[in-house]
């Protein structure tokens, strides 16, 4: 099912996968481009001829104007081959039907899009009576990721690895931080807290720092730890860590509607303000334990009688760019401490400042991101695989969750005697159960978990190695 390509490594080292991906829009446009940029063989099936000839233009992938529910449409895409079948369409039956008949007509794994909320109550059934093996809701993912975020208020952006156990925040070095024109290894010595900072953004620069790295003013961190290491090290240097209660959401969507149910669940109060009158009925049927508001979330009339003014995290939601982030700039202007963005053109991301008050998020990228993380799954190597993939420092970075499996160079040798290549650092491991930041007297045994920061492409452990 696999074939070799030349892609500007050693075709010995590469083994591409043949992908087949329905639907040409947002979320698959940005499919292409990431499998594109892996190496992998890609079609694109589309009933748009002129987005066809738009991705041919822009990637070397093969197009195939058609229906994706039509034999001779699968057919010439040559569905048999497919390693991995994706249908990311707007519509859900659609991508369901394009899944099954993948499958029946060989594909070796489907992945489909489902947004509808009905769906969502019956993925298990889905899966195993369709025979689809991956379901991705954008609307739950990025209400989930949202939920992490607020978890952690200090983070503009927060991660989990290890099922929890392990931490990855994003994190702003502003003006008075005590960090500021430290080393790393003074901020080490100083704290003696188990934390890594394994990755810093300084302006267009991407950096794996070592010891003597010095933290300056503007610097976004990566930092990695348990939760409890990386609250203590947050109070340490000054960072207020105050746990966010109460919420606005601006805008009545899926995302609101998901997002407000996961925040109902771990205590906070949650009110929505929507301008559509029948939406706003709906979610007070569904969702009666959230205060539902009737009104223009831009309006600062209405965000000011609703209270923006005692709120600790306000998400803005809505359908359109340019109000999300008024609604978010005005939001810092009444300085709540929490301020989380949707956006769908990442490159609008870039007009708000670096202050860290703002989160953006962007639904796409995170579909794209988990159907990229199973893909590299399904790649990895016997010795090692990788559970979990997260790109990070504005996609420049990457951290890579692996499961240690057999004995190899790795497991023989601790750390320091191992010669690993630049730009990789080793973020921690899951050893029996616990986690810990590792030094140069650190092993990695058989069964462990190595979470893997990198600005280098991995697709297995041993790549590490120089």
């Amino acid at each position: 099912m696999f074939s070799l390509q030349f892609v500007g490594r050693k075709a010995m080292d590469i083994i591409s996968m043949n992908v087949v991906i329905v639907g040409g829009g947002k979320v698959g446009r940005k499919l292409v481009k990431d499998f594109n940029n892996e190496g992998e063989n890609i079609v694109l099936i589309d009933i748009k001829n002129s987005v066809c000839e738009r991705v041919e233009e822009s990637y070397d992938v093969r197009c195939v104007n058609g229906i994706g529910t039509n034999l001779e449409t699968l057919n010439e895409a040559e569905v048999r081959k497919a390693d991995l079948f994706i249908a990311v369409t707007e519509n859900d039956e659609y991508n369901a039907l394009c899944a099954v008949m993948a499958k029946k007509l060989g594909a070796e794994r489907c992945v489909a899009r489902v947004r509808n909320r009905v769906y969502f109550k019956q993925l298990d059934f889905m899966r195993s009576a369709l025979g689809i093996d991956l379901i991705v809701n954008p609307e739950y993912a990025t209400a989930s990721e949202i939920s992490r975020i607020l978890r952690f208020p200090a983070a503009i952006n927060a991660e989990t690895f290890a099922k929890g156990r392990v931490e990855l925040i994003e994190f702003n070095i502003g003006d008075d931080n005590s960090l500021c024109d430290k080393a790393l290894y003074e901020i080490y010595k100083k704290y003696k807290i188990k934390v890594l900072i394994c990755a810093v953004q300084r302006g267009s620069e991407v950096y794996i720092p070592n010891g003597d790295f010095i933290i300056r003013k503007g610097d976004k961190l990566h930092i990695t730890a348990s939760h409890r290491d990386l609250t203590l090290f947050m109070r340490e240097i000054g960072v207020i860590q105050k746990k966010v209660k109460s919420a606005i959401l601006i805008g009545g969507g899926r995302i609101s509607f998901y997002l407000a149910k996961l925040l109902l669940e771990s205590g906070m109060q949650v009110k929505i303000i929507e301008s559509n009158m029948e939406r706003c009925q709906e979610l007070a049927e569904y969702l009666p334990k959230v205060d539902i508001v009737y009104g223009d979330g831009t309006d600062k009339n209405v965000l000011s009688e609703e209270g923006i003014d005692r709120v600790d995290s306000l998400v803005a939601l809505t359908g359109i760019d340019e109000e999300n982030m008024i609604i978010s700039m005005y939001a810092k202007t009444r300085d709540v401490d929490k301020i989380v963005t949707k956006v769908n053109r990442i490159s609008f991301a870039d007009l708000m400042d670096d202050s860290g008050v703002y989160s953006i998020v962007t639904p796409k990228n995170i579909t794209a991101d988990i159907i990229i993380r199973y893909a590299r799954a399904m790649k990895s190597a016997k010795e090692t695989e990788i559970v979990t993939l997260y790109r990070i420092v504005n996609n420049q970075a990457e951290a890579l969750e692996f499961i240690v499996n057999k004995e190899s160079e790795l497991t023989s040798k601790s750390l320091s005697q191992i010669k690993i290549k630049k730009n990789v650092l080793i973020a921690a491991i899951l050893h029996n159960n616990k986690m810990f930041v590792p030094d140069g007297n650190s092993r990695i045994s058989v069964g462990d978990t190595v979470v893997v920061v990198t600005t280098q492409h991995l697709t297995t452990l041993s790549d590490i190695l120089e």
